[in-house]
């Protein structure tokens, strides 16, 4: 687990080493134990190493192979590198390191643009073939691991963390319109390619790109699982798919422990981090550390859901650590928890996430996570109402969309508003492209290829890797994902959602866990602002770099102000945290 930059040169020139040594320093806390810059040609990659496996120098990056001509800068884990490590042994490849990076590079030289669909595992990497010229990206099937590029004079420069590319100058900072509209509509979604600024694009997810020397490029999408029932799938019993399902579960756990150093877990309490702790356990793991977090409640909502951690924690005699925020220290950590995202994200679990990881940083570098389970096995409130629906695309949008195109019109600014329902039309390419047999099949694949990215999965990406903390999310195995968009959508609605993965639950953990009422990761003092935290948005939303942008209209902000509780987003989030949250983002970054 790392991160990466780079700067690719298409004029002729050398790339800057004072930028790549800016990224570099930026990513800083996602690498803090090592780190490189090479530049070779029109090519320099830099690199800032956490190390997770092969713990020695030989593993440095960037990592240049002379003989095979390839350098190679890497972020992730390739979880069946071992296996891969085999099979190029077999084919003449000798490797100089243990660890996964070089696998990489031989699987690279050895397969091509088809290694990447023998990965198992998180990553974003890129490579440079010094004898084509020819430089490859490649991003994980779900986004896992971040990959954003910007175009400058003459070059393109790329890094795991978008403040990396805004610091090392020349990006254009504008705000995308079109972007805006996502970010407002879809509770700060903002999908790739775009980001919130116009100068900033990001690598798909499960997409590989190469580019030739002047610059031009292909991009090719390499997983794209359908969610439709196979032939003999209706022959499936409700115990056989529960077999399959707890295999898959177990693989995917297991697979997520290879380290060299040790492996704890984030524990909620919910069902599914608790299913984790669970089946890491009945395969024999011993001192396993599991951590917890927790607030103060605010206008009667609980804080926080120890109970449920303590229950799992004592049952499987786990080694585990409840970390409580006071309120004051809440509001300590939000410019930090703001710092550290890579985009604008609204969910009040950032901060949660960022004090989290940096209490568990202090004990593991690597944790397993339950994100993915809602969007894989049909867990929000949304899913059920589309088992009939007649039109998916409304249908969806109603429960989904935190406002209409309509609505937007009456906030943002007259400047700021997109000519058309762009996220309607996002939804409508999304949803009714080939390839889903139901509409509840639709919204599940809309979700765990486009929302999960950049909400859940990049949250927990950015909070972790503050502070050098790895995250591991098996829910997000691929074949795991592949069975479960084979399964009838009635099996994982069942039981108020998830029902399949509930029934797989009930061997393995206890049953007051998952027959509970769905819980979140709380932090109501962000729902349901009042006192200094009203304060603190208040001011950012006034400042004056704020009104000199006048993205929202003054009418929409006093009702905001005026009663701040009273304007819940649909899927319960504070309007007011979100327009405060992206002003207070900007300012971070200079824009």
């Amino acid at each position: 687990m790392c991160g990466i930059c780079g700067e690719v040169r298409f004029d002729g020139g050398s790339p800057s080493v004072t930028a790549l040594s800016i990224m570099a320093d930026v990513l800083a806390p996602r690498g803090p134990d090592a780190s490189g810059v090479v530049v070779r040609g029109n090519v320099g990659l830099g690199h800032r190493r956490l190390r997770i496996l092969d713990l020695s120098d030989k593993s440095q990056q960037p990592m240049v192979d002379s003989d095979l001509g390839l350098s190679l800068v890497f972020n992730g884990c390739i979880y069946n590198f071992r296996e891969l490590r085999s099979e190029l042994e077999e084919k003449g490849y000798r490797f100089f390191s243990s660890g996964d990076t070089e696998v990489i590079l031989k699987a690279w030289h050895a397969w091509g643009e088809e290694c990447v669909s023998r990965f198992h595992g998180m990553f974003a990497f890129v490579i440079h073939e010094r004898d084509s010229g020819r430089v490859v990206m490649a991003r994980d099937r779900f986004g896992i691991k971040p990959l954003y590029i910007a175009e400058v004079q003459g070059a393109l420069r790329f890094a795991s963390a978008l403040p990396a590319l805004v610091k090392a100058g020349g990006v254009d900072i504008s705000i995308d319109v079109a972007a805006l509209h996502n970010y407002m509509t879809f509770h700060a979604v903002v999908p790739p390619p775009r980001t919130i600024l116009n100068g900033v694009r990001k690598l798909p997810p499960a997409t590989l790109r190469v580019y030739e020397r002047d610059g031009s490029f292909e991009d090719r999408r390499y997983w794209d699982p359908p969610y439709r029932r196979q032939a003999g799938d209706a022959a499936i019993s409700r115990e056989e798919w529960q077999e399959q399902l707890l295999d898959a579960l177990r693989i995917a756990v297991k697979r997520r422990m290879v380290a060299d150093v040790p492996v704890g877990v984030l524990l909620s309490g919910g069902v599914d981090s608790s299913l984790i702790v669970g089946l890491l356990a009945e395969a024999g793991q011993r001192g396993l550390m599991s951590f917890s977090v927790g607030f103060e409640e605010a206008n009667g909502e609980k804080g926080d859901e120890f109970v449920y951690s303590d229950l799992i924690a004592g049952h499987f005699g786990t080694d585990h650590r409840k970390i409580f925020v006071p309120s004051a220290d809440l509001m300590g950590a939000l410019p930090g928890t703001i710092a550290a995202m890579s985009e604008p994200m609204v969910s009040y679990d950032n901060v949660g996430f960022y004090l989290l990881s940096k209490e568990v940083s202090k004990h593991v570098k690597v944790v397993q996570s339950g994100q993915g389970a809602d969007e894989v096995f049909g867990g929000y409130h949304w899913y059920p109402p589309l088992m009939n629906s007649n039109d998916v695309v409304a249908d969806y949008g109603k429960a989904f969309r935190d406002r209409s195109h309509a609505v937007l019109t009456t906030q943002l600014s007259d400047a700021w508003i997109a000519d058309h329902d762009v996220s309607g039309d996002l939804l409508n390419e999304h949803l009714l492209r080939e390839g889903a047999d139901t509409p509840v099949d639709q919204a599940l694949r809309l979700d765990s290829n486009v929302m999960l990215v950049d909400d859940p999965v990049k949250r927990v990406d950015n909070m972790t890797m503050a502070w050098g903390l790895e995250a591991r999310v098996p829910f997000l195995d691929h074949e795991l994902v592949e069975l479960a968009a084979r399964m009838p959508p009635e099996a994982k609605l069942r039981d108020g959602g998830k029902g399949i993965l509930k029934d797989v639950a009930r061997r393995v953990i206890p049953s007051e866990v998952i027959d509970r009422k769905k819980g979140y990761f709380p932090v109501p003092q962000l729902k349901y602002i009042a006192g200094p935290y009203l304060h603190l948005i208040r001011d950012s939303l006034r400042s004056q770099k704020a009104r000199e942008r006048g993205l929202f209209q003054d009418a929409y902000l006093d009702r905001l102000f005026q009663e701040p509780s009273d304007h819940i987003t649909p899927l319960r989030g504070s309007e007011l945290w979100q327009v405060g949250l992206l002003e207070m983002w900007l300012e971070a970054q200079g824009v």
